[in-house]
């Protein structure tokens, strides 16, 4: 992706078996879309610490250089690769650096909720609700937020459907994923819960690494185990239900139309989960750690009913459907480039 009139973005993300690759996913929906647009992208973050994420950006052309370490080592990238703007998408880099970064570079900073001294041009919180949240920021940062601005990557949008569909096959087929690392091992925990509901169904579920205890099927179920797949929109346009961790890979879950049930793995999904059942945009199964500390009989409750009932199904995939447009990332580098036309 060179650029037509000689700008270039320089991605900065946290990635790696500890942080997942969330946070790598939705900033390439922003490169594909800077892309579009002319811009050559560099990605300075450990892409290469997992094989997924360093085959979805190299499989894109993009070029990628180590993680820098400190601030100023930061500013010193962004020099050497001739950067006209830079995105910060990270919760354990320090406030320092967005300042730092921001005060010589446009800057977008993607955030999850406060964005607690996280500063750019554009601060970015495309979560469900967060247009109705009220953070201090300073005068000169514009905040974007809510779903309107939610990122998809380009294979989401290509197969967006025109409408959700509303037949499945006899036996519900389910597919199960945590991400491309499955950091906290749901993939065994909600197959162990799934098997728990009784009710006979087709699962495929990806899991980065063998398991120790497999699992059995019961009656009527069939556990196929995939490993970390490029081809998550075929497999879910395929389910008839998703069960999944209600981070950044479920607004991209909603936009194709998905009938979801969300599992909450984290800390830093606790807002999110909340209000995307609260909408009733997915079903809620519950929290990781409760469900391996005695609550599976009621997360397989959840999901029992979600099997049985293909009406629900139905009313989940259309309110999912509509509420996640995938125009998030042109409305971001819409207001991107509007405000660097000012400066």
């Amino acid at each position: 992706m060179a650029g037509r009139s000689g700008e270039v973005l320089v991605v900065f993300c946290d990635v790696g078996p500890e942080y997942g690759i969330g946070h790598v996913m939705r900033c390439l929906a922003l490169a594909e879309e800077f892309g579009t647009r002319g811009w050559e992208v560099v990605f300075a973050a450990d892409v290469t610490s997992v094989d997924f994420a360093r085959t979805q950006v190299e499989s894109r052309g993009l070029r990628h250089v180590p993680a820098p370490a400190g601030v100023e080592d930061h500013l010193e990238v962004l020099g050497a690769l001739g950067a006209t703007a830079a995105v910060i998408d990270s919760y354990h880099q320090p406030v320092a650096l967005y300042a730092a970064v921001s005060a010589v570079y446009p800057t977008i900073a993607l955030v999850d909720g406060d964005p607690a001294g996280r500063v750019g041009l554009l601060v970015v919180d495309q979560n469900i609700g967060a247009e109705g949240d009220s953070w201090a920021l300073p005068e000169a940062t514009l905040r974007l937020a809510g779903l309107d601005y939610a990122l998809m990557r380009t294979e989401i949008l290509v197969r967006r459907p025109q409408r959700p569909r509303s037949e499945d096959a006899p036996t519900p087929r389910v597919f199960a994923f945590f991400g491309g690392t499955d950091t906290y091992g749901a993939g065994a925990v909600l197959t162990r819960v799934l098997v728990a509901t009784g009710v006979p169904f087709d699962l495929r579920v990806v899991v980065p690494t063998p398991w120790p205890d497999p699992v059995e099927a019961g009656a009527g179920q069939r556990i196929t185990v995939i490993g970390p797949t490029d081809r998550i929109a075929e497999e879910v346009l395929d389910a008839d239900l998703v069960v999944s961790a209600a981070g950044t890979s479920g607004w991209e879950l909603l936009c194709l139309g998905a009938a979801c049930a969300f599992v909450c793995v984290a800390g830093n999904q606790e807002l999110s989960y909340g209000r995307v059942i609260d909408a009733e945009l997915a079903l809620g199964v519950g929290h990781l750690g409760d469900l391996v500390g005695g609550g599976e009989a009621a997360a397989a409750a959840v999901l029992k009913a979600a099997l049985l009932d293909g009406d629900l199904r139905t009313a989940l995939r259309d309110r999912a459907w509509r509420r996640v447009d995938g125009g998030g990332r042109a409305r971001v580098l819409d207001r991107f480039e509007a405000l660097t036309r000012l400066i």
